[in-house]
């Protein structure tokens, strides 16, 4: 039993700041984005993997990079086992205990909720030995993420993602253009129509180191016109300058050196290939000389979609060749490029442009009355949800009107009224509430008329 002094200290509960709850009807259109991913995906051969929420902290670090903000700054790490301190105190001594811990001498190892998917995938390749399967392997997933970033628009510390990958022998750019085909098809596929595909080409281990140098260089010189941030970076990892949106900043990257330009022969053959692949395609697209990637395993094709309305944040998914990341994690020599969808941002588009598919609802609501018409009910509810009809059965008997009022305001599409007329003539009563349309109809003609309608 609560006592009262307990109730009243009892606080109500909410989301913790930067998650939220998707709740209908917004998640019948969050599982129509995923479904329809999975349907395009596998026609494409692709075929889903389902990854661990979390994992060692050194998988992302090695991966992703020490250096960058998403592992020095954003990722949720815990020690498993933790530490019996940890588990005592407010929170803020909590936090405390954690980051003096240092050293561990119990081999208690960190762990974090994952905050990309493309590190668990090429984990996930080499522990189960892939490389020894026929023909490239092709996955995609699909699940949340996780970054201690500030809250905005679109942007959420607990997010979703679907992306797909390509591991295997050949970097050919057939399969980086076939990879770029797919994803336009899954956009086209869920209405968002508005976007914009921007490529380039960042060079290999061969010609970008140079380019690196030389991109140094000229941000030492400018570098009174940076802030803090670029001005680290420029020692540390120079790509990730153009990552910056200060606007002070803007016309000292616009003199840069473009990459396109330091290109090797074999990297400039390549790019223009791929671009013969999209043409070939009939894809569109935007060459973007500021779209890197700034972490030494990826090469050459970069590529990112944005969409319209959402803002300054408008990328809706980035991708990329990544063929020293197999290697760098411990696997064999392999080629792989894949993508990332920002599954919040990109359903945010697809509401603001209101392109909305049409969305699963109620199709019936059984307005029973009498005793003798309850079992009827029940019976006839079993066999059109067994056919994948949504059914609205009562619990109790309501009036007539009532029965109607409510079968309106749960957006019914029909009312299957049933008393004892109906009982006597083992017929139903199908009203469409839209416009009053009435008929009726024995048990195989009804079941027939709403799965045909449920298919329609």
């Amino acid at each position: 039993m609560i006592e009262g002094g307990e109730l009243a200290e009892r606080k109500q509960f909410r989301a913790i700041k930067g998650t939220r709850d998707i709740v209908p009807p917004n998640s019948a259109l969050w599982n129509r984005f995923e479904e329809a991913a999975r349907e395009v995906f596998e026609s494409y051969n692709f075929r889903e993997i389902r990854l661990p929420i979390f994992e060692p902290t050194e998988l992302f670090a090695r991966a992703v990079g020490t250096d960058t903000d998403m592992v020095s700054k954003e990722m949720y790490t815990f020690l498993d086992p933790p530490p019996l301190d940890l588990l005592q105190g407010s929170p803020e001594q909590t936090s405390a205990a954690f980051l003096s811990q240092g050293t561990d001498p119990v081999r208690r190892e960190a762990i974090s909720l994952r905050p990309e998917g493309t590190a668990s995938v090429v984990r996930a390749y080499i522990e189960h030995g892939m490389q020894t399967k026929p023909g490239d392997v092709k996955w995609y997933y699909v699940g949340p993420m996780f970054r201690r970033e500030r809250p905005q628009k679109g942007r959420y510390r607990q997010f979703y993602q679907i992306g797909a990958e390509v591991l295997g022998q050949s970097d050919a750019p057939a399969i980086d253009a076939e990879l770029i085909e797919m994803l336009l098809a899954f956009f086209r596929r869920v209405g968002l129509n508005r976007t914009t595909l921007y490529i380039n080409s960042i060079g290999d281990r061969i010609c970008r180191p140079k380019y690196v140098e030389l991109l140094r260089q000229e941000l030492r010189k400018a570098r009174d016109q940076f802030g803090e941030d670029s001005q680290r970076r420029i020692e540390t990892n120079p790509l990730r300058v153009f990552d910056s949106k200060l606007p002070a900043e803007q016309p000292a990257i616009e003199k840069l050196p473009h990459i396109a330009d330091h290109l090797c022969a074999e990297c400039r053959e390549q790019f223009s290939k791929l671009k013969g692949e999209l043409g070939l395609r009939g894809i569109e697209y935007e060459e973007n000389w500021r779209l890197v990637r700034g972490l030494d395993y990826y090469t050459r094709t970069t590529f990112e979609v944005t969409a319209a309305g959402l803002g300054s944040q408008n990328a809706v998914c980035g991708g990329g060749r990544y063929d020293g990341l197999v290697e760098l994690l411990g696997g064999p020599p392999t080629k792989g490029i894949g993508f990332a969808i920002g599954s919040d941002r990109a359903i945010l588009s697809i509401e603001e442009s209101g392109s909305l598919p049409r969305l699963p609802g109620l199709a019936v609501f059984i307005a029973w009355m009498g005793e003798k018409a309850y079992p009827f009910a029940v019976q006839i509810a079993r066999k059109l949800r067994a056919t994948g009809v949504s059914v609205e059965l009562p619990a109790e008997e309501m009036k007539f009107k009532k029965a109607l009022g409510l079968a309106d305001k749960l957006g019914a599409r029909y009312a299957l009224i049933l008393g004892g007329d109906e009982v006597a003539s083992e017929t139903y009563t199908l009203k469409r509430l839209s416009d009053a349309e009435q008929r009726k109809l024995g048990e195989t003609d009804l079941l027939e008329y709403l799965e045909s309608e449920r298919r329609s």
